[in-house]
């Protein structure tokens, strides 16, 4: 079990992101990540509570999102954390439409794309983590969503 120092942070893992860029980092093949090493801690985000705290903007008990990678427990200095609120909305969604697929899709959509009222947004890979949430954004906004999505005919095509 590590043991944090001062100013850092032990973070217990409840959720762990598993991500399809993962699948690259489990081969030596050539790949825009970098490959995980045997024994390594496969990168990615989680949704972990503080289990102790010797900084002094974190407590016990909060919860956050994390880089800590697929382990039990992580060590954190606190700058690469983001807190949940929990009566917000359930914490797992720290790491879907709340996390990192949820604001590249809103960032996409409204900062990238910006429809408007009426007009027809159409999303490739809409069966997707990012897609899915492209097309809710953009029938809130009052856009018309049609999504697209592999099957099986395409996907032996």
């Amino acid at each position: 079990m590590p043991e944090p120092r001062e100013s850092q942070i032990l973070l217990e893992t409840i959720y762990l992101s598993l991500d399809p860029y993962m699948r690259g980092r489990m081969s030596a093949a050539k790949s825009y990540a970098e490959p995980i090493e045997i024994g390594g801690v496969m990168v990615g985000a989680t949704v972990a509570k503080v289990k102790q705290s010797r900084h002094p903007d974190w407590k016990e008990s909060d919860i956050v999102v994390a880089y800590s990678g697929w382990q039990s427990h992580a060590v954190s200095d606190g700058s690469d954390l983001r807190r949940i609120d929990p009566a917000i909305a359930p914490i797992s969604t720290g790491l879907g439409v709340l996390g990192m697929t949820g604001f590249t899709a809103y960032a996409g959509l409204r900062n990238i794309g910006h429809p408007k009222p009426g007009e027809t947004v159409v999303v490739a890979a809409a069966s997707g983590a990012v897609g899915s949430v492209v097309g809710q954004i953009a029938k809130i906004g009052g856009a018309r969503a049609v999504g697209m999505a592999g099957g099986r005919a395409s996907a032996h095509s």
